[in-house]
């Protein structure tokens, strides 16, 4: 129930095997990078897998909080913060 899982491939053929397995954990944290249209296809594929939406909404995409980020150390500092927020149940804007 602590576990964050954290998909970072921009792969669909490891991403959506790895998301569908994931919602099926009690992980407090499922995450995925990607862009807008990544997700959205991701989404796609993930439904007709037979993913529910209860199990859909468990995964942030795209991963981490809107900080600006541009470096590698940055995206890693918004999962980062991302997952803590999530932990701690606190409210944060996702990154847009």
């Amino acid at each position: 129930e602590r576990t964050a899982i954290c998909v970072l491939t921009h792969d669909e053929k490891f991403d959506v095997p790895a998301l569908k397995a994931a919602v099926t954990t009690p992980a407090r944290f499922i995450g995925a990078m990607g862009s807008s249209r990544t997700t959205a296809r991701r989404r796609a594929r993930l439904i007709e897998e037979g993913v529910g939406e209860d199990e859909l909404a468990r995964i942030h995409a795209p991963i981490g909080l809107a900080i600006g980020s541009r470096t590698p150390e940055e995206v890693a500092l918004a999962i980062g913060a991302q997952i803590v927020a999530v932990t701690n149940r606190v409210p944060a804007p996702a990154v847009a």
